[in-house]
């Protein structure tokens, strides 16, 4: 028995301690440092994060890559992070860190990556969005009422939901809305077999095609989409592959909130026409006037969580600034910062700040800035943040270091910025594809 409530005591002891170490300040603190930190050559940076750890180098053939408090790597193999660590690139390369609490318990890796500097030519462009979906997209279910007067439901005895998406019938790839309502006639009131995609997963389900009685059309009971219209800015143009990003964030179905697959769409140059001033529980809005055919910019390939890319159709520059090097979220700062956008015909302005909080992230996110707008020229014509301005890149000491993403609905003057470097790794993406 004595035994038994030892044996319990000391699981409850090492439980204690299990939450107390991960749940801990230093410990939560260390979790949310980014699993690389990215360095460019012929800078310095100062990794100050004034924990009680070591830090030990676990490789030897990394000891030419960079200097630590102005000595090579070989002078010291464990680091004291109490202290700021001053960090000097020498080569190209990478060093692995091993986080140590206490000296010897291991409790995080960070890889120190020296690179070339990168720079991209920053946006600020008034842009018109013209995306056509991958299949037809189902934004909500209706009734079909036959000859009979009986009422149909076949979407919703077929399991289909608004967002999912169509993309075969009876094996036959969907290239529109008006093509999905061809395929279902053809079949003249047979049952029809759909291949559908929800949630990125494919399902395949049967349909029976009803008669209208209004037109005497075979409906299956959908409201589906195939395209979708709208305005947002540029962030930026890669000048050595002219691959392009812009908006911060996903273009979604208005009805579904689904993120919309692109087959294919097109950035084009857009006219502010009309400003709706944002106000607190109202966002505005930047009116704008576009045409794809007309003053085409670029080609749309991906549209991710994070924004839209494509690639450039021809040179695109900024009156204001020529490529800019970027900023890692290391390098970024709370205070003065500047914005790029187009609020009016006059093309691309650039409106001050305030980064008031850097949300440092691990993994992507498009939300690792909080910003307020300080400029009262911007605030007197837009009353701050307002839909049409998502994608503005934000500029701090003379880089690149995010873009624009989302406005508070309660406080227009304030929102959300994303860190170039997310979008930066996007639009890679696209390349190593």
């Amino acid at each position: 028995m004595k035994r038994r409530v030892l044996k319990k005591a000391f699981g409850i002891i090492l439980t204690a301690i299990f939450l107390v170490f991960n749940y801990s300040p230093i410990v939560q603190d260390i979790s949310r440092l980014p699993a690389e930190l990215q360095i460019f050559q012929g800078d310095t940076q100062i990794l100050d994060l004034r924990l009680p750890i070591k830090a030990r180098i676990n490789d030897s053939n990394e000891l030419n890559v960079l200097k630590f408090n102005g000595d090579s790597l070989k002078s010291l193999e464990v680091y004291d992070i109490s202290q700021p660590l001053a960090i000097e690139p020498v080569n190209q390369g990478n060093v692995d860190l091993d986080f140590m609490l206490f000296g010897f318990i291991p409790i995080k890796k960070l890889t120190i990556q020296v690179t070339s500097p990168k720079k991209l030519i920053p946006g600020g462009n008034s842009i018109g969005v013209s995306l056509y979906t991958n299949g037809a997209l189902v934004v909500g279910t209706s009734e079909v009422t036959d000859k009979k007067g009986i009422t149909h439901f076949p979407a919703i005895d077929a399991g289909i939901l608004p967002g999912d998406i169509i993309e075969k019938v009876n094996g036959v790839t969907v290239k529109d809305a008006a093509h999905l309502t061809q395929l279902v006639n053809k079949v003249k009131g047979k049952s029809v077999e759909l291949t559908c995609r929800r949630d990125n997963r494919l399902y395949v389900t049967k349909i029976y095609p009803m008669m209208d009685e209004s037109d005497n059309k075979f409906r299956i009971g959908l409201w589906v989409r195939d395209s979708t219209a709208g305005v947002g800015t540029l962030t930026f143009v890669d000048p050595d592959t002219r691959f392009l990003a812009a908006l911060g964030h996903a273009i979604t179905d208005v009805d579904t909130g689904s993120l919309l697959s692109v087959k294919n769409g097109e950035i084009s140059e857009s006219t502010v026409i009309d400003v709706k001033i944002g106000k607190k529980g109202l966002p505005g809005e930047l009116v704008g006037n576009f045409s794809s055919d007309k003053n085409a910019i670029g080609t749309i390939v991906k549209n991710t969580r994070y924004g839209i890319y494509g690639k450039a159709d021809r040179s695109v520059t900024n009156p204001l600034y020529k490529a800019l090097p970027i900023a890692y979220q290391n390098q970024i700062k709370t205070g003065k910062a500047t914005i790029l956008t187009t609020i009016d015909d006059t093309g691309i302005q650039e409106f001050d700040i305030q980064i008031t909080k850097v949300v440092r992230q691990a993994s992507s996110g498009t939300k690792g800035l909080v910003l307020e707008i300080s400029d009262p020229k911007l605030l007197k014509k837009t009353g701050g943040i307002v839909q049409g301005m998502s994608g503005s890149p934000i500029i701090q000491d003379g880089k690149l270091v995010g873009a624009v993403t989302h406005v508070f609905v309660n406080d227009p003057t304030k929102g959300y910025g994303i860190f170039i470097e997310w979008m930066l790794e996007e639009a890679n993406k696209i390349i190593e594809e």
